[in-house]
């Protein structure tokens, strides 16, 4: 019944999101439009030492696909907001169903929904000289699966606790945006003051920007034997899994009594 419940909740949120047009237009949009129009403003004086003829484009791009994920995760958790204004989430707590059911169905949802929204980007990655081998796909995969669960989790924990989508999303912006932007996905750190090395190198955002961008770049067996590559997988792995157990407590909190909005 677990399992049903999962995936019944994961349907919901893939059957709700291609009913709205308009978040499509607005998670892919905004990251699509970004790439391009910085892209080809910063790519005549884009000439990183160290880096060869990167143009700004090629180097921007991975960056735009982890934007696109964060967009996607604060879209998709807005409807915690929402199914609690319209007393489906009472229902669903309301029901004898593990706690991790409806974490994995809603986050699991959003999820797939992010990843979804990806793949019509990577349609684009030929066009700036990325083609990742069949396992670096793989690996691609990976990262980008690794990226949309700790978005999407966090996401979800922190709208569990609010009462307003606007405050939720102005929440969302001043915290992971800064993230993002530190992430080494505008630009290479490289050189950058011994503080912002510091930060980007604490930032999980940052580490799952190397699971993205590395596979365009070498193969598998390169990938497995290099330290960084298997150093930001291990970030990555534990920083989803944090974000997945913020979840699990919040949700949590409902059976001590706790109201999941404040002053209610």
């Amino acid at each position: 019944m677990n399992n049903a419940i999962a995936i019944a909740l994961a349907k919901r949120e893939w059957i709700r999101f291609i009913r709205q047009p308009q978040r499509v237009v607005g998670s892919v949009g905004q990251p699509l439009l970004f790439w391009l129009f910085l892209g080809s403003g910063f790519s005549p004086s884009f000439k990183p030492p160290g880096m060869g003829e990167i143009g700004y484009l090629e180097y921007f791009y991975p960056g735009a696909l982890l934007m696109m994920l964060l967009f996607a995760g604060i879209f998709s958790c807005i409807t915690v907001i929402e199914d609690r204004d319209q007393g489906f989430l009472q229902s669903v707590l309301a029901a004898p169903v593990a706690r991790f059911s409806i974490v994995a169905g809603k986050v699991g949802g959003a999820a797939l929904i992010a990843l979804f929204q990806c793949l019509i980007l990577l349609v684009a990655a030929p066009m700036v000289g990325l083609v990742p081998s069949l396992g670096g796909t793989a690996l691609l995969l990976l990262g980008l699966i690794l990226a949309s669960v700790g978005f999407t989790a966090l996401g979800f924990g922190i709208a569990w606790g609010m009462n307003s989508t606007s405050g939720f999303h102005a929440v969302m912006m001043v915290f992971l945006m800064p993230l993002w932007m530190l992430s080494g996905a505008l630009f290479p750190t490289m050189g950058a003051p011994f503080w912002l090395q510091t930060v980007v190198a604490v930032n999980p955002i940052s580490h799952a920007l190397t699971l993205i961008r590395a596979p365009f770049y070498a193969d598998v067996p390169t990938l497995l034997a290099d330290s960084a590559y298997l150093g930001a997988l291990s970030v990555a792995l534990v920083w989803a899994a944090l974000c997945l157990a913020f979840s699990l407590w919040r949700v949590g909190l409902v059976e001590k009594g706790v109201s999941p909005v404040p002053g209610k």
